[in-house]
């Protein structure tokens, strides 16, 4: 018997959830530790890979792809919120907003798109390019559908029979947290990454916005399961709920406000990693300018006249903003003028 069946069979025989039991509590899924494994093994040989070609890898994306990605995973499907999902909503609830938020968030951090492309030899980082670029992909992680998918997918879960089903189903249960950290996904890593098939027209700024803006998406599965009326799974939950937990109503109010905070304590990272690439970007412009700039007002090499002959004095160059029509060229005019 799997331990996923194993803890549905002995759910009334569970202890009262202690904050030692939260902790110290935690099960095997093997469908989601094969997933770790395969992420993880990939990951690792990507950076075997590079650090033989002498490149190198930040620490941190490493640190972040580790900890809070595939560790995210793992507390979400074997901690004791998977021991205590089949008996109480709120680590149900709990999971779901792991698996297709914080985990994506971690996975994305870690930017395994172009860790792919450096490690990998040209032929195959042209076809990893040309599927992140391709047509479904670019459909579907197009950021008014991606968003779109990742509240169809939350709303799906919890006001349908899809959620209540997959309580009684082990493999529909194993389906649905795939099915979570796939639409997390398919919003959060094209926007985090630096290989992406976002449209150009996503700019940081615009990625800034369509991050807040998902942050206030991402609210509104935890309200509504906050203020619904119906009771989520009530069936299951009013005849499997042990004797030590609260009323069932309340679990689920407490359920919905776990996936609030959880949400917007989130976003605030999420908006923070965009910003930091934000100005990593404006400064490497910043230095390209600059060069551009020294190259084009460096002094033209004199001219040795022949004997005998009177040359003109130096043909002046013109530097580009004087030739080019575009907000940059005319804003270094303008200085210019000031001067």
């Amino acid at each position: 018997m799997s331990g996923r069946m194993r803890a549905v069979a002995s759910a009334g025989s569970l202890p009262e959830l202690t904050p030692g039991r939260l902790l110290g509590s935690w099960q095997l899924d093997v469908p989601a530790l094969l997933l770790i494994a395969l992420l993880g093994g990939l990951y690792g040989w990507g950076l075997l890979r590079l650090r033989r070609a002498g490149g190198t890898w930040p620490p941190g994306r490493t640190a972040a792809f580790a900890l809070l990605g595939l560790g995210g995973l793992a507390v979400a499907t074997m901690s004791a919120l998977a021991v205590y999902d089949h008996v109480l909503f709120w680590p149900a609830a709990v999971q779901n907003v792991l698996l297709d938020l914080v985990a994506p968030l971690g996975l994305a951090l870690g930017d395994p798109l172009r860790l792919a492309v450096e490690a990998l030899p040209g032929g195959a980082a042209g076809r990893v390019r040309r599927v992140m670029t391709g047509r479904l992909v670019r459909l579907l992680t197009f950021p008014l559908v991606s968003t779109a998918l990742v509240l169809a997918t939350e709303l799906t879960v919890y006001f349908t029979p899809y959620f209540a089903t997959a309580l009684r189903v082990g493999w529909l249960h194993e389906l649905m947290y795939l099915h979570l950290l796939a639409a997390g996904c398919l919003f959060v890593v094209p926007v985090l990454t630096h290989e992406q098939a976002l449209p150009k027209w996503c700019t940081h700024p615009v990625r800034a916005a369509l991050v807040f803006l998902d942050g206030i998406v991402d609210a509104v599965p935890g309200v509504v399961v906050m203020t619904h009326g119906t009771l989520i799974a009530g069936a299951w939950y009013l005849h499997h709920a042990p004797s030590w937990s609260p009323d069932v109503q309340r679990d689920q109010q407490f359920g919905g406000g776990a996936m609030l905070s959880i949400a917007e304590l989130v976003a605030l990272p999420f908006l923070l990693a965009i910003l930091v690439q934000w100005a990593r970007a404006e400064r490497v412009q910043a230095a390209a300018l600059d060069r551009r700039l020294d190259r084009d007002l460096a002094p033209a090499a004199p001219r040795t006249p022949e004997p005998g002959r009177t040359e003109p004095g130096p043909e002046r160059v013109r530097p580009w903003w004087e030739t080019e029509e575009n907000e940059v060229a005319a804003r270094i005019r303008r200085q210019h003028g000031e001067d």
